[in-house]
């Protein structure tokens, strides 16, 4: 389960700085609060949390370790391509 992102917005702050700017402490508040949620919904599942940069991580270890093998596979099939060929020709 993905871990929800949290945004520290000052709500008070905000609605005293609509408030010292001319409008009503009720709408003030309506628009800090609306204010809080679409900050909220627009930062949700964008942020990566400790747990997907850790699984980012493991995924990429996996990945590295396939490759190390697969370079093993190749450098061993080239091994014996090269030894049949010379063993055909010299």
């Amino acid at each position: 389960m993905r871990a929800m992102s949290t945004v520290t917005f000052d709500t008070l702050k905000f609605a005293k700085r609509l408030e010292a700017a001319g409008a009503s402490a009720q709408l003030a508040e309506a628009m800090a609060e609306a204010q809080r949620e679409a900050f909220s919904e627009a930062l949700q599942g964008q942020l990566a949390t400790k747990t997907d940069i850790s699984d980012v991580k493991a995924s990429v270890a996996e990945v590295r370790a396939e490759l190390v093998l697969i370079r093993w596979i190749l450098g061993t099939v080239l091994a014996v391509a090269l030894a049949n060929f010379a063993k055909q020709f010299f």
